[in-house]
């Protein structure tokens, strides 16, 4: 697999006056498919839970290319770019692009796990958070950090 990817459907709340959608929209849709690969990756909000730890971001970037309308065909690509070699840290890129394979916009995630109970940065555990973002598609320049 290449990246994890899936068909975007817009909302006319995901718009802004200008009738395109909202800059902020990007990120929501980003946060969201995020969340559902760990969650295909076996990495559930209930194992997060239970083992009192979750994804936290340093640093979220979007680069805009082209405006999105409200009956555009858009597709989201999602890929690990970067990671330490424990999974500690990591950095996401998620691509919005046609069918036709024409780059909209790219965001890019920086981050890492932190402890819940704690409230600070943590190496992810149990080994199945190892796993999820082994198993997680590597950009064409993926790198270990």
């Amino acid at each position: 697999m290449l990246a994890f990817q899936k068909q975007l459907s817009f909302r006319w709340s995901d718009l802004d006056p200008n009738f395109h959608v909202r800059h902020s929209a990007y990120y929501d849709f980003g946060a969201q498919h995020r969340i559902e690969i760990l969650e295909k990756l076996g990495l559930t909000m209930n194992v997060l839970q239970t083992n009192h730890f979750g994804p936290i971001l340093f640093r979220e970037e979007c680069v805009f290319r082209k405006e999105i309308k409200l009956s555009d065909t858009i597709f989201i690509h999602t890929t690990v770019s970067k990671m330490k070699t424990d999974a500690s840290r990591w950095s996401i890129v998620h691509q919005f692009k046609t069918a036709e394979d024409q780059l909209y916009a790219t965001i890019t995630v920086d981050g890492a796990w932190m402890d819940t109970k704690l409230r600070k940065i943590a190496n992810p555990t149990p080994e199945i958070a190892l796993q999820a973002l082994r198993d997680f598609p590597k950009s064409d320049d993926f790198a270990l950090l």
